[in-house]
């Protein structure tokens, strides 16, 4: 958690030179009954976070998957060339270079990902690896490796995604670090919804654990705590839209309302960066969920519970997961997810506090659309606060530059005015 009521100062002290270590999880399996989760232990994954020597990485012509699949998790690992330090809202560049990637090969996916109304078919993780804040940025060491996950939701997104991964790049660029592409692989099998549906010995009580800050929107507010109706509802939402096989969601979620339980959680929240502008409260940790002895008797909603929970991987969990928000995986673990780096905390804290007072102030001036105009105000001053550039910070947001401009000034005015 970040300290509370924390002086807002150029270069806080309390930020230097800070490490967290991101957790490590196992890749998840197809929930089928078996010994209750508590009991079951979990083989450590085989890899190590230090860079070692390679030969040919795993970019060799081996990933392939037939055309019926619909969903599939793809990791990545990430080599940084040399020390580099990259801002705190960085899932802003790693959202970027991945729709540049899906524009440059098939436009009018590419702007299907960007403007569809619709739920979004895919899911991009934050980095996973040793994380350094050092001032007002996040340092990556070149002795390290960062992982990173991407997953399609949709039959055409994820039969892309078998044609890009036989032919990526060679780095992925960061906030102008070329970050190499040292592996890829498959690490969410490639399947189908109605196979996930069609499962054979389900059953049982479902862990979940939650890796990134995860939230959910509640009456135009955030929601950081992990209710099965609010976690099923964010499932449902897409798979309606991607299987092909719609379910009631009022129904439903009455149902799961009435015969889910809470059987034990670990969670803790923290404030983070989300998106292009503000900040999110969310809360990282696991929760067990059993079912009540009267739910199979609805066998659709009981299977369709179970299909959900191995669908929870793929989609992420709640809302932002194409900028890194509410990564899930199956099964429990005791350790602690780690901390957000308190560079970031303290920005996300500056953006709430900037947005509360800007929106406040249009809503008194009578002025339309109060949420948005603050959000954005809050977002450029204090990244422009924290030293970034007008320029980086219009690539970033994908606000003109001039735009961009033209904010801060109004923004440092209207905070001059509130003194």
């Amino acid at each position: 958690m970040p300290p509370q009521n924390i002086a807002w100062k150029p270069v806080p002290q309390v930020i230097q030179n800070l490490k967290f270590i991101m957790p490590r999880s196992p890749t998840p399996k197809i929930i089928a009954k078996s010994t209750p989760t508590k009991n079951r232990t979990k083989p450590p994954r085989p890899r190590t976070t230090k860079k070692t020597s390679t030969n040919k990485s795993s970019l060799s012509p081996s990933l392939t998957w037939n055309d019926e699949a619909e969903i599939v998790g793809l990791e990545f690992a990430l080599v940084p060339p040399v020390n580099a330090s990259i801002y705190p809202q960085y899932s802003t560049g790693l959202h970027a270079w991945f729709l540049n990637c899906v524009r440059n090969a098939d436009p009018d996916l590419s702007a299907y990902l960007h403007d569809g109304e619709s739920e979004k078919p895919f899911t991009i993780s934050l980095l996973d690896g040793e994380i350094v804040s050092s001032g007002m940025n996040i340092q990556l060491s070149s002795d390290r490796i960062y992982y990173w996950c991407v997953t399609g939701l949709s039959q055409r997104v994820t039969n892309w995604l078998r044609d890009w991964v036989n032919n990526l790049p060679s780095h992925l660029e960061l906030s102008h670090v070329p970050l190499k592409i040292e592996s890829c692989r498959i690490v969410h099998p490639a399947t189908s919804y109605d196979r996930l549906l069609n499962q054979e010995n389900i059953g049982g009580a479902v862990s979940l654990e939650f890796l990134s800050p995860t939230s959910f929107r509640r009456k135009k507010h955030h929601f950081p705590l992990p209710l099965p109706f609010n976690i099923f509802q964010s499932y449902l939402r897409r798979w309606n839209d991607f299987s092909n096989l719609p379910v009631d969601a009022d129904d439903f979620l009455a149902w799961i309302d009435e015969q889910v339980i809470i059987n034990r959680h670990q969670i803790s929240s923290s404030k983070v960066l989300a998106g292009k502008k503000g900040a999110v409260t969310g809360f990282t940790g696991a929760v067990e969920l059993g079912l009540a002895r009267t739910a199979s008797q609805n066998p659709d909603y009981y299977r369709l519970f179970y299909a959900l929970c191995n669908f929870a991987p793929y989609c992420g969990t709640g809302h932002k997961t194409t900028f890194g928000l509410g990564q899930t995986r199956l099964g429990w673990s005791s350790k602690l997810v780690r901390d957000v780096p308190d560079v970031e905390s303290v920005l996300a804290k500056r953006i709430e506090d900037l947005t509360e007072i800007f929106m406040l102030q249009r809503k008194r001036q009578g002025g339309g659309r109060a949420s948005e105009i603050g959000v954005k105000w809050a977002t450029i001053l204090a990244r422009r606060e924290m030293g970034d550039s007008l320029m980086q910070i219009s690539e970033d947001t994908e606000i003109p530059y001039e735009t961009v401009k033209t904010y801060v000034k109004l923004a440092r005015k209207a905070l001059k005015q509130e003194d």
